[in-house]
């Protein structure tokens, strides 16, 4: 996981006309890192309010110790910035021999590296990137430290970096009490050596279907924060980055007590921390959730290329226009819950949780959907990705009191506080739920438009089925929950 395999079809059913369907298929994440992003024609994350993250949760003194430190930190990143420049290498590398590309990379990137101590490892043949890991012989011990593969922090728009010195993750000084993320059992700081680096290679025009740019922006803005990994180097078509160690969560380890408490906390310190610099104060963040899946809908077509396809869609899906009110009614829903707006990961499923054993961390991977969002949305849609990656059953989505227990750990981090009231439990819980139907209607909308448009061999009708009968199983359900009856 977190590379692209060259599998991705169905080899199980899929129901089209209600139920909860079990598909078994190939990692959902390769389908959501390579499809036809055509929204990235909406640029919309420049406009966005930094500092209107308002939430109801802490005290009105907590809230300014919270703005004072995040002017301390605007500062800071800033400079970071500024000072930050990402190597460009004039090559463009070919697809049929990509091993001498990387060679020619490494020259320019690792002049001292002797090319003959260098082992390349293809992680995939590729459907749409090649991705080759670059290990350094005197430091090759380190793909097994974790007894499995190393994995990578994916590729697009890590942060800077200006030197070839280890990357180092550090606790960051923000006033908080912060947990020891960035850590070892001994007080270290994490660090991911230099002498094992990946290079990506674009497949043809790809560039023309993901907005990298967003997604860069996303990278140095997360790395700034120590939530991603840095990048080494871009050319004309790809990218070297950042290799770190582990392995990615399954429907088991994603239970585990060991990793989930380690993910909730992770996500809280993503929405607490994470903001945006140099925007206006004014204007409200718009949610990602509002502005994507509005995208999505207008390019989903009336008539679908594919006869059979259209065919399949017709009487559920279209017109377009029923499934927009359907979702124009859930939004104005769940607007009215008051979720804090935070900058949220909006893709975790499984295969986006690396996992590493030895350090006791968690890292989330591929940005591409990162965005500010409703906190409720995030935390919903993780829950529902606990249901599967290559094996989707909505059976496994996770039980009342395992939530209560994720939700009060991703308190205790996100308010800074043990003490966490039932109260404050249960009313996130039904927010959460409810914001899981979200998650099931703009993957439906993802699905019908990739099902035109992307060119890769995956049911992506089946997929839009599939998410689509859960939001009509769980709809009823979940609309009817209240904090005070679920209170205890």
């Amino acid at each position: 996981m977190g590379t692209e395999t060259k599998s991705n079809s169905y080899t199980g059913q899929i129901s089209t006309s209600g139920g909860n369907p079990k598909v078994m298929k190939d990692s959902l994440s390769l389908v959501r890192q390579t499809v036809n992003q055509q929204s990235q024609s909406n640029q919309v994350q420049n406009h966005l309010n930094s500092n209107s993250n308002s939430q109801t949760y802490p005290s009105e003194s907590e809230n300014e110790n919270e703005l004072n430190s995040r002017d301390i930190r605007a500062e800071q990143e800033d400079k970071s910035r500024k000072e930050a420049i990402v190597p460009f290498v004039p090559l463009f590398v070919e697809e049929a021999d990509v091993i001498h590309g990387a060679k020619e990379l490494l020259k320019v990137i690792r002049p001292t590296w002797d090319l003959s101590h260098v082992e390349f490892k293809s992680f995939t043949d590729g459907i749409t990137n090649k991705l080759v890991g670059c290990f350094h012989k005197e430091h090759a011990k380190l793909r097994d430290e974790n007894g499995g593969s190393y994995l990578p922090i994916k590729t697009q728009g890590l942060s800077p970096v200006q030197s070839e010195d280890p990357v180092i993750i550090e606790k960051e000084d923000d006033g908080f009490a912060d947990t020891d993320h960035g850590t070892t059992d001994d007080g270290a700081p994490v660090q991911y050596s230099d002498n094992v680096v990946l290079v990506r290679i674009y497949g043809n025009k790809t560039d023309l279907l993901i907005d990298r740019k967003a997604e860069t922006q996303n990278f140095l803005l997360l790395h700034t924060y120590g939530l991603a990994p840095s990048l080494y180097a871009t050319f004309k078509n790809g990218l070297v980055y950042e290799y770190v160690p582990g392995t990615t969560l399954n429907t088991d380890s994603v239970l585990c007590p060991e990793i989930w408490p380690l993910v909730a906390r992770r996500m809280a310190e993503m929405h607490r921390k994470v903001r945006k610099h140099g925007e206006g104060s004014a204007a409200k963040p718009m949610p990602m959730i509002w502005k994507k899946t509005q995208s999505f809908l207008d390019l989903v077509p009336e008539r679908f290329s594919d006869a059979d396809k259209h065919k399949r869609v017709k009487d559920t899906f279209l017109p377009i226009g029923r499934l927009r009110e359907e979702f124009n009614r859930l939004y104005g829903y769940l607007e009215a819950l008051d979720s804090p707006i935070v900058f949220s990961h909006n893709d975790l499923l499984l295969g986006n949780v690396i996992y590493t054993q030895s350090l006791k961390t968690v890292n989330f991977i591929d940005y591409e959907y990162a965005d500010y969002n409703f906190q409720a949305f995030d935390i919903g849609n993780h829950f529902a990705e606990m249901c599967g990656v290559d094996e989707v059953d909505y059976s496994r989505y996770p039980k009342r009191e395992f939530q209560l227990q994720w939700l009060r750990v991703y308190l205790e981090e996100y308010l800074q506080r043990s003490h966490i009231q039932n109260e404050e439990v249960e009313l996130l819980y039904v927010q959460v739920n409810q914001f899981a139907l979200a998650s099931h209607i703009f993957w439906t909308v993802w699905s019908l438009l990739q099902a035109e448009h992307s060119t890769i061999d995956f049911d992506y009708v089946g997929y839009a089925f599939l998410r689509y009968n859960e939001y009509l199983a769980r709809k009823d359900e979940f609309l009817a929950l209240t904090a005070a009856k679920n209170n205890k």
